[in-house]
């Protein structure tokens, strides 16, 4: 069985965001970039799923610019066996890059599509689902753990209440959470193996997918700073302020 899984190429979760001088996005020159952590997530449980016996080919996807590349370099270097770049400079929301997830989908045939469950540059978690649509296949979100046996595929899920448990028949998608595994780090002999390993590259042209954004970003701008505060001498005038300055008590 083959996995399918897609990767993002996000700023760094170590680095500080800074807002474009002119408010119309995020400064992202001289950031470090890599892999959405929930996507690496989902790239080490593939791996460990081939090396279970359970899969047979895991192949990685990224939509984007060229420097993607890197994303999947680094993907292949964790044990994935191949890599696919859509390579487009247009902004590409989650739509647009669901079904170009579907169109390589429909090439590819998985039986088994892992998704990270969000992106942290945008943290909209809808890709996978929307790309579950499209399949017209079964989804198990927020996975914490994961089991394939006899065509479905067991998931417990993290929901509000606890864990939840449910089985979806092959093929199917799943999104990942936290708890799911700990990726493995990287070795410098499969880094330098990652180099070799083949690399396809594609347009949305050529998968026949309109990627126009149908949202328009007005303006980026960062939260008001947080006021400092002040020390109160006793009780009495920490209820006094709290009733007349902060409206808290009537």
């Amino acid at each position: 069985m083959k996995v399918l899984v897609p990767v993002k190429r996000v700023i760094d979760y170590n680095v500080r965001i800074r807002v474009a001088a002119d408010g119309s996005g995020v400064d992202t020159a001289n950031v470090k970039m890599s892999m959405n952590p929930f996507d690496e997530i989902a790239v080490e449980e593939a791996v460990r799923l081939r090396e279970r016996g359970a899969a047979t080919e895991v192949v990685v996807v990224s939509c984007g610019v060229a420097a993607c590349q890197d994303t999947l370099r680094a993907a292949m270097a964790i044990g994935a066996d191949r890599a696919v770049l859509v390579a487009t400079d247009a902004e590409l929301q989650p739509l647009a890059v669901a079904r170009l997830l579907h169109a390589v989908a429909q090439r590819e045939q998985p039986g088994l599509v892992i998704c990270g469950k969000q992106a942290i540059d945008d943290d909209a978690s809808q890709t996978g689902q929307m790309l579950a649509a499209l399949l017209g296949w079964g989804q198990a979100t927020f996975a914490s753990k994961l089991e394939l046996s006899d065509g479905r595929a067991v998931v417990t899920r993290e929901i509000d209440g606890g864990l939840e448990t449910i089985s979806v028949a092959l093929p199917a998608l799943v999104t990942t959470d936290l708890r799911l595994n700990e990726p493995r780090y990287a070795s410098l002999p499969n880094i330098m193996k990652a180099k070799k390993k083949p690399l396809e590259t594609l347009t949305p042209e050529a998968l026949g997918v309109d990627v126009t954004p149908r949202l328009i970003t007005v303006r980026v701008s960062e939260p008001a700073k947080r006021q400092s505060g002040v020390k109160v001498a006793d009780v009495a005038e920490l209820v006094r302020k709290l009733r007349d300055e902060a409206k808290v008590l009537r």
